[in-house]
């Protein structure tokens, strides 16, 4: 999160393609200083096209041929975006998003692939192959009803071209190794054109029409689709086919919202010079499927992507450095490598063609090879020591693991215990609540009170939109542990170094994402305070109102009580590890999507039967629960059984990986109770995991319980029920942990 070089300006790459991701793996490699990269991309991983016959054939697992941009994004040191782009403004240099505020750039590069589909079909009724995520989860889910017996084998492929008869062979030696009796399979390619494979080389076509005949499937030309209606498929020949799954790979289809940008565009595909710039837009730039070369042309095709990339990321640097740019000459031809369904291929280069399984490895080990070198990234490298002589203490001080941000970042339970030791109570009156609460109760009014709450950490994501509402939904927490409702907030903002422009659209950025978490909550953004430093850092300082309620507190559970936790936990490890480029991207959006989850609604459901409350962050679950235990003289079980995890969590600890924190909030364990085979338990270390904008945890009476469940399972929120508070009071309370 450092910034030593101010920012003064911003690449933004729009889609996670070929070409985009072997220029991050560059720019990792060599950053451009000054120069702030942000990647827009819906999904936190992109599919290597190349390998989708593979796939759907069953040869490779869903992982085995998905890009992970969440950790090139990283290595990259660049901020990954997961939304879609509508639009663009280039006289102002805004991109326009599906569901978030506008995105400033000085330098704009588009790699968004293209879709594939028939004009008034929809998807759902023909899959398109394009984009890939989609239709391998339709095509999954096919095979599963195949299986099941709930759906019969018969497939519609619809475009003869090379993508439909690769994809039509690939479908058909899946179903033969999966369906229970083969011989009901039916799989029918439909081409509207004369001939299949029109635009191939006569050699290719004949391995590939031979390909199709010794699968059985069958072959329907002059067959152009009219329309469909639920499994069945009418041609304009009159002719009606049965089919419990349609595909279609017919066309190219470019995304509408270019033709609204003003670009010069050929057929909707942006017009690029050879070095990859448009030819209407000298702040533009165009690569992969998405692009069209007129000095050039050449037929859509990953190749080119590939070896597009290393040009556009020289060209990218020099357009933001007053450079020279170089020019992208694409071959006349490339050797062309078909699977044939099994593990056997066939290839053509120059018209001629030969087939064969050598030539299915030589594919694989050439996809295998593209993928590894987008996944095999170099060690971050560890901090490096103070030349010369340092105090003594320094070396014991110094850590390789990068420091967390979020509640990692905070000051570990013990310091904290004893720098607040002599921590005089209140002397006022109306100051209700003392050291050691969520947040400060004040007396207002005539039997209401006041809530009072501040948070502060480093950022763990680029992304300030996003960092600002998880900031805001962590803040609050403290109003909602207490059953309040939110009021107003102040703001603190740290940027690092960056221009005045930069300044106003970073910060334009942080206010959108702290109102939008506000709003919902019923508060109100009033003011705050900004400053320049090393990185990001943000904080909130939150009221809120209780009217008509006591205020909840730790202490308040009482004998018999029902533990129960309104968010899985292990958020912290997770992003330790995406800082350290060794979480899968998934995990990491999901962690995301599950940081912005508001507490809100959970506050409001629990405070009507919880004896006491807390939200989970900074000293993890057990922490947080000893707390309550402590506060209300009772000793208590949390069974891990019980407990809802972040996905990912469980293997990243597992593999030793934890929050930077961890060493001091782990120290906790001495004062629990648990059986010798728990604390080799990997979920045993996620109860030191701190959480940001962590869920609530509430001490409810047992018969609450289940009608609590339904309340939550109607809101379509998660509630956990992981354990109780004992039946008597206890002078020392103790937290045992069970299986």
């Amino acid at each position: 999160m450092r910034a030593t070089v101010p920012i003064t300006r911003d690449l933004l790459l729009i889609g996670g393609g070929h070409a985009h991701a072997i220029v991050l793996k560059m720019w990792g490699m060599k950053p451009l200083p000054g120069a702030r990269l942000t990647l827009v991309n819906p999904d936190p991983t992109a599919p290597y096209t190349g390998m989708l016959p593979g796939l759907v054939a069953g040869h490779y697992h869903r992982d085995a041929l998905e890009i992970d941009l969440v950790r090139l994004a990283r290595f990259a040191g660049a901020r990954l975006v997961l939304d879609r782009v509508v639009g663009l403004d280039l006289a102002k240099g805004r991109a326009q998003m599906a569901a978030r505020p506008d995105i400033a750039f000085d330098l704009v590069s588009i790699d968004i692939g293209i879709g594939s589909g028939i004009a008034g079909i929809d998807p759902g009724q023909a899959w398109p192959a394009k984009p890939l995520g989609a239709f391998a989860k339709a095509w999954d889910g096919f095979i599963t009803d195949v299986v099941a017996g709930t759906k019969t084998p018969r497939v519609a492929v619809i475009g003869g071209g090379l993508g439909g008869v690769e994809l039509a062979m690939a479908m058909a030696h899946r179903l033969k190794q999966t369906c229970p009796d083969p011989r009901a399979i039916k799989i029918t390619l439909v081409e509207a054109q004369p001939d299949l494979l029109a635009n191939s080389a006569p050699a290719l076509r004949k391995a590939m029409v031979l390909g199709l005949s010794h699968l059985g499937i069958e072959v329907l030309t002059r067959a152009r689709v009219t329309a469909i209606e639920g499994p069945r498929l009418h041609l304009a020949t009159g002719q009606a086919l049965e089919a419990d799954f349609m595909a279609t790979v017919a066309g190219a289809r470019p995304a509408a919202w270019l033709g609204q940008t003003g670009l010069a565009l050929h057929n909707g595909f942006i017009s690029i010079d050879q070095t990859l710039r448009s030819l209407s837009h000298e702040t533009v730039f165009a690569v992969g499927d998405t692009a069209y070369m007129p000095t050039s042309p050449r037929p859509k095709a990953g190749v080119f992507a590939v070896r597009q990339g290393p040009v556009l990321y020289h060209n990218l640097r020099a357009a933001l450095s007053k450079g020279r740019l170089k020019p992208f000459r694409p071959q006349t031809d490339y050797l062309k490598l078909v699977s044939l369904g099994g593990q056997g291929a066939v290839a053509e280069k120059w018209g001629l063609s030969v087939s064969g399984a050598g030539l299915w490895r030589l594919k694989d080990q050439i996809d295998q090879r593209f993928m590894a070198m987008l996944s095999t990234l170099p060690a971050m490298a560890a901090p490096e020591m103070a030349p010369g002589p340092v105090a003594l203490g320094v070396a014991e001080a110094e850590t390789a693991q990068p420091l967390c941000g979020g509640c990692g970042s905070k000051v570990g339970p013990e310091a904290l215990a004893s720098a607040l030791a002599d921590l005089a109570p209140p002397t006022r009156a109306d100051v209700l609540t003392g050291r050691g609460d969520d947040a400060a109760v004040l007396a207002w009014g005539a039997g209401d009170s006041q809530v009072f709450s501040c948070d502060h950490f480093r950022a763990f994501s680029l992304d300030p939109f996003v960092m600002a509402q998880i900031t805001a939904n962590h803040a609050l927490g403290d109003i909602w542990a207490m059953g309040g409702e939110p009021q107003a907030a102040l703001a603190s903002i740290i940027l690092p170094p960056m221009t005045k422009a930069k300044q106003s659209d970073t910060v334009a950025e942080l206010v959108a994402g702290f109102q939008a978490r506000l709003k919902a909550a019923g508060a109100d953004l009033v003011g705050g305070h900004t400053s320049l430093g090393a990185e990001l850092t943000l904080g909130l300082s939150v009221t809120g109102l209780m009217q008509g309620r006591r205020p909840l507190g730790l202490g308040g559970g009482r004998p018999g009580d029902v533990l129960v936790l309104t968010k899985p936990i292990g958020v912290g490890t997770v992003m330790a590890a995406e800082m350290q480029g060794l979480a899968k991207g998934h995990w990491v959006a999901a962690s995301l999507k599950q940081m912005l989850v508001s507490s809100g609604q959970a506050s409001r459901l629990l405070r009507e039967h919880a004896h006491a409350m807390t939200d989970v962050t900074g000293f993890g679950l057990a922490g947080h629960v000893q707390g309550l235990l402590a506060a209300s003289g009772l000793s208590g079980v949390l069974d891990l059984s019980q407990i809802g995890w972040a996905e990912g969590a469980i293997d990243l600890a597992r593999a030793g990986i934890h929050s930077s924190i961890f060493p001091e909030t782990s120290r906790l364990a001495g004062d629990l109770k648990a059986s010798a085979s728990v604390p080799a338990d990997p979920r045993f270390d996620l109860l030191f995991d701190p959480q940001t904008a962590g869920g609530l945890v509430a001490a409810v009476p047992a018969e609450a319980v289940q009608g609590l469940i339904k309340a939550f399972s109607d809101q379509g929120l998660g509630l956990w029920v992981i354990g109780a508070l004992a039946d008597e009071p206890s002078e020392t309370p103790i937290l045992t942990i069970t299986d």
